[in-house]
């Protein structure tokens, strides 16, 4: 490690003087400015641009999210190469020599590269958008911001999840198509599993009619798919939206009961 320059400190020193310190303080309150009227033209544009057919709205939000993160960065990456001007660090000497990776390193940052980099490619490759539900280092939650660093989660407890882009290995996106719901009524041998089938294709009619906006597809009853000892299982299928998998399970389970009650079928 080289010796330290003690006369280069004390010229720096001498040379500190109030006029700077305001000079730094008002890159400073720049910066901030800068910040808070460009996130707040973004938001309105990004808005405007949700409504449009260009594209989806959870799309619309992650680039407003991005855009408003890039932004920030560049903000006060500039801020702070100005401070360190006025300063009196030789700052242009110091990108041309390093480049911008290699000051970030210098800084102690060698993980912002890779965070960068991972936060690009998942929006590239449209791995999750925010609103989505997703499961990645193993957490789950809803997306609520992709920034150029992290991706902010919520999860369904109400904790906020702060997860560095390089960290994210794998994502398991539960919102994209539908999911499966499945259930399996029993029925008693003694029951006339024909009747049972009716009772429950009319209560499964009658659901999707009343939730459509819950239900994708079906519900269909399948039939019987297994035989036990004192009973046989009869499933029920349905494609079902995004995070209403449970619902959607729940509500049929409850309409296949009261439909085998109102037609006097024995459950197993």
């Amino acid at each position: 490690m080289p010796p330290l320059n003690i006369d280069y400190l004390n010229t720096l020193a001498a040379g500190f003087n109030y006029h700077k310190l305001l000079g730094i303080l008002a890159i400073i309150a720049a910066a901030f400015i800068v910040v808070r009227l460009g996130s707040s033209a973004i938001t309105k544009l990004f808005a405007r641009e949700e409504d449009s057919h260009l594209g989806g709205s959870k799309r619309v939000r992650t680039m407003a999210a991005l855009s408003i993160s890039i932004l920030r960065y560049s903000v006060y990456f500039i801020a702070l190469v100005m401070i360190l001007g006025i300063c009196g660090v030789q700052t242009g000497a110091l990108l041309a020599g390093a480049g911008v990776v290699g000051l970030a390193v210098g800084f102690g940052a060698k993980n912002l590269v890779e965070d960068v980099i991972s936060g690009f490619f998942i929006l590239f490759e449209d791995q999750f958008d925010v609103g989505d539900y997703i499961t990645a280092t193993g957490v789950s939650g809803i997306v609520e911001a992709l920034g150029l660093r992290v991706t902010r989660l919520k999860d369904l407890g109400g904790q906020v999840h702060y997860i560095p882009n390089g960290k994210i290995a794998q994502v398991t996106n539960h919102s994209r198509g539908s999911l499966q719901a499945v259930v399996d009524i029993g029925v008693a041998y003694s029951a006339d599993h024909n009747q049972a089938v009716s009772a429950l294709e009319q209560a499964c009619l009658k659901l999707a009619q009343e939730h459509s906006d819950l239900i994708a597809t079906g519900p269909e009853v399948l039939g019987i798919v297994a035989l036990y000892a004192d009973h046989v299982l009869i499933r029920i299928t349905a494609g079902v939206m995004p995070l209403q998998k449970a619902k959607v399970e729940r509500e049929i389970m409850k309409r296949s009961k009261e439909a085998m009650e109102s037609a006097g079928i024995n459950p197993g």
